[in-house]
């Protein structure tokens, strides 16, 4: 199932309208409800925050597309509000997180699997094993501090273990910079991939610096000030695959369709019907802004937007376990390390990040104290018989 994107037009932007009773919907259910359902809400706030990021970024510097970016970001910013606000309020900070990393492991290994550039591929397998390694380290946390099961909310569809181990993913800047894909020649798949995965990193990186302070055990403090910190490395990684001279018209309509894109992976994959419905109203949302900056396009830029865009959508990104994916992209890679713009072997370390790793260990890595003994059972430590599991991760 694929739709037109050229044919469908969507909702007019004049006819897009909330009130405050229509902002805020039925929550999901943290445990009822399958867990892509949590994925893709978190994915989606994400999505619609780097539409808001983007535009305030454009309006600042372009002074004759102010009024037009304003008529679409208040829209956007009111689906944000009612993707947002369909968490629960029963699930809490560290819950949030755990479906944060699941959302960053399920959704680039899917990213990585369906992308048709290899230097691409490999840059998001790289920034996936890190994922995979923050996901185990809250879980870690979890048991820590309330004696949960992380498994309970990723429902058995993503492996918690070890990945490549957060203390050694600190790196020099210049090791975090890729090389961009050529706007000319890249495939439209890999601009509404970068997109994607950049948002939800993003997104990531300011929701840990948000509830970090909250927490009052010290090493839990220090877990997200560490991870933080990665995160913040992983959107400089992935803005810098972008290309840098697309046009400020050209990156707002590949914002547009990538929000369209995945409106539509969300929509043609959603269990929960109220869900569903919201995608699908958001999905056309989202065509009708596409229209709206294509018609922008061809005026200011007298380009025809099938310049940039696909007639149709790419596959859907899979909201599904990529158990098997990750387990072998771990099993050859989690000893890869980046030096400049390439992704190397462990012996091509770059100097710059080992001296920049090594000053910032100085002191201990949070993310090896909170896992020091930690091995995931089923039901979390508390339940094993002889306590303390026998540590199984790689050791940096």
């Amino acid at each position: 199932m694929t739709i037109d994107i050229f044919k469908e037009r969507g909702i007019a932007l004049e006819k897009q309208e909330f009130d405050w009773r229509d902002l805020v919907r039925v929550p999901y259910s943290k445990l009822d409800d399958d867990a892509f359902t949590r994925v893709r809400v978190i994915l989606m706030n994400g999505i619609e925050s780097e539409a808001l990021r983007f535009s305030h970024a454009c309006a600042r510097m372009n002074k004759p597309l102010q009024l037009q970016l304003a008529r679409v970001r208040r829209v956007e910013q009111h689906q944000q509000t009612l993707v947002n606000w369909l968490h629960p309020p029963d699930q809490n900070v560290l819950e949030t997180t755990i479906g944060f990393e699941q959302v960053a492991i399920e959704v680039t290994a899917s990213v990585a699997i369906h992308e048709p550039d290899p230097y691409l591929k490999q840059v998001y397998q790289f920034g996936m094993l890190e994922d995979f390694d923050h996901l185990y380290r809250y879980a870690a946390l979890m048991d820590r501090l309330e004696g949960k099961d992380a498994n309970a909310l990723t429902q058995c569809y993503t492996d918690i273990r070890a990945g490549r181990p957060t203390v050694v993913e600190h790196r020099a800047p210049e090791d975090d910079l890729r090389e961009p894909y050529d706007r000319a020649k890249a495939e439209p798949i890999s601009k509404l991939n970068a997109l994607t995965i950049m948002a939800g990193e993003h997104q990531t990186h300011d929701y840990y610096m948000t509830v970090g302070p909250t927490f009052s055990d010290p090493i839990a403090r220090q877990l997200y000030a560490e991870i933080a910190s990665i995160e913040e490395q992983h959107v400089t990684q992935y803005e810098s695959i972008i290309d840098p001279y697309e046009t400020w018209l050209e990156k707002w309509l590949l914002h547009e369709a990538a929000e369209v894109y995945n409106y539509f992976s969300c929509y043609s994959q959603e269990s929960n019907a109220r869900v569903r419905d919201i995608w699908e109203r958001f999905l056309q949302y989202e065509l009708g802004h596409l229209h709206y900056v294509m018609n922008l396009f061809q005026t200011v830029e007298k380009r025809d937007p099938a310049e940039i865009l696909p007639q149709t959508l790419p596959e859907p990104i899979k909201y599904a376990s990529h158990r098997s994916y990750v387990r072998k992209v771990l099993n050859q890679e989690v000893d890869l390390r980046a030096n400049g713009t390439q992704i190397v072997p462990l012996k091509e370390d770059s100097a710059a990040s080992v001296a920049y790793r090594e000053r910032m260990n100085a002191a201990g890595s949070p993310s090896q104290t909170v896992a020091a003994g930690y091995q995931w059972a089923p039901g979390g430590e508390l339940t094993t018989r002889n306590g303390a599991a026998k540590v199984n991760e790689v050791q940096p």
